[in-house]
């Protein structure tokens, strides 16, 4: 069994464990748990994605479980063979490069006041519960995400204003997916993120599966950066206001609430939303958030083996590398848990095809590889009623761009599935002349 010791919170910790089993061995362990710690772990159903008080959670599609007990109480149940890991759950975040960004409302564009983030809802509770760690860990990650990217943002739009978006985004146009007679009809795709605006025009009659993994929050979409997401990866062909944003406009929409609408989460939220999208038979999950992550530090073997798994029942996870960087000075490592081996992590790319300065890089030799880019710097979506669309910066935008085209091959190639399709993202990307800690494979390219 692993305690993965070099798996070191930055971000912040619940106070919980994660705990990895054996494949078809989770009743063995559960029940090590159970004595060693004595809590009542329960078999997740449905919306659940943490555990009562004291007691654990297991999500049995992923071999995984949370409970409600610190790392070093669970690891009394070390010398039970069926467990292989045990792990502190970390906070996530939504990874938006900066909330100064430039937006676009009803096409017409304007730039939106700072807005100072709000306190979030606890995974433990209400915020007056919150513990110290949780605080600091929040607080470092605004600062991580608020930080200026003014030039970034302004060198994307000096160029922008020379590319013509009137009928497509600059991204839809470099990815080629313009030119794509795919769809992704019949391919369902899971974007885990803050939810959902339900009453958006621009998606009208489509096939929208919707779940919240958030105690007290509905899967509408209070903060926008899942509206985005989703409008990215699955927008329609014809908006209401041009220019065309979404790429896979026939696919099957499940909106997973993991992060609260203060843009928050915990791992426990987003392994429920992995094990819903794999039940639901999603071929695609696509996951902008994360945690920050230091140099020299190891992936999370519990997100790994958890990715194998659903990349067995034929989902492919896409997730934001991360945004923690100031180039060309201060480079960081790819965020958790875009960092695990078998997610494919995603860099952000500008409109003149240069890394974006706030990506981050495959730096960690244990994993920690950059698998693919996407575009990333001033990207025009949807966003919640009554702004309608808006233009916003991160590997967050950029991921959504890889996991649209996945579902464009998974339409193209009924039997690429799991790990097969992320090599044949891989196969068709654009060769760029960067480096592949930046990029990996290159910019991703629609079949």
């Amino acid at each position: 069994m692993e305690t993965n010791g070099a798996f070191l919170p930055d971000g912040g910790t619940t106070g919980r464990s994660l705990v990895l089993f054996e494949e078809d061995e989770a009743e063995a362990g559960m029940q090590a748990v159970r004595e060693a710690v004595g809590v009542d772990v329960v078999t997740a159903t449905g919306e659940e994605a943490a555990p009562a008080e004291g007691g654990g959670i297991l999500f049995e599609s992923l071999g995984v479980a949370v409970v409600d007990a610190p790392p070093e109480q669970v690891l009394q149940a070390a010398g039970e063979a069926a467990i292989l890991a045990v792990e502190p759950e970390r906070i996530v975040y939504a990874l938006e490069a900066s909330q100064y960004a430039p937006s676009e409302t009803n096409g017409q564009a304007t730039l939106p006041q700072p807005v100072a983030p709000s306190l979030p809802v606890s995974p433990l509770g209400e915020a007056g519960g919150l513990g110290a760690e949780y605080l600091r860990g929040y607080r470092e990650a605004v600062l991580h995400l608020t930080d200026a990217v003014a030039s970034d943002t302004a060198t994307a739009e000096a160029v922008i204003a020379a590319v013509d978006e009137s009928q497509a985004t600059w991204g839809l146009q470099v990815t080629k997916v313009v030119n794509s007679c795919r769809t992704a009809k019949g391919i369902r795709i899971a974007v885990l993120d803050t939810g959902f605006d339900l009453q958006h025009p621009d998606f009208a009659g489509r096939s929208i599966t919707t779940q919240s993994f958030i105690a007290g929050q509905a899967v509408q979409d209070g903060n926008g950066h899942g509206t985005h997401c989703i409008g990215t990866a699955m927008g329609a062909k014809c908006p209401g206001v041009r220019p065309r944003y979404g790429i896979a406009y026939e696919a099957e929409i499940y909106a997973g609430k993991v992060l609260s609408n203060a843009g928050s989460g915990s791992d426990s939220g987003i392994l429920a939303g992995i094990e819903w999208a794999v039940q639901n038979k999603c071929a695609v999950i696509s996951m902008s958030l994360g945690a920050p992550t230091r140099p020299g530090q190891s992936f999370s073997r519990v997100f790994e083996r958890a990715a194998r798994r659903a990349q067995q029942r034929g989902a492919l996870i896409v997730a934001a590398a991360g945004n923690d960087s100031r180039r060309p000075g201060d480079i960081h490592p790819v965020s958790h848990p875009a960092n695990c081996p078998s997610i494919m992590a995603v860099a952000a790319i500008d409109v003149q095809g240069a890394i974006a300065r706030f990506s981050n890089r495959g730096i960690n030799p244990d994993g920690g590889q950059v698998d693919i880019a996407g575009p990333g710097v001033d990207v025009h979506s949807s966003w919640p009623l009554p702004t309608r669309y808006r233009r916003i910066s991160g590997t967050s935008m950029a991921t959504p761009h890889v996991a649209g085209i996945a579902g464009l091959y998974a339409e193209a190639d009924p039997t690429a599935r799991g790990a097969a399709l992320g090599r044949l993202l891989a196969g068709g990307a654009q060769r760029l002349a960067l480096p592949s800690s930046d990029v990996g494979a290159g910019m991703v390219q629609a079949p």
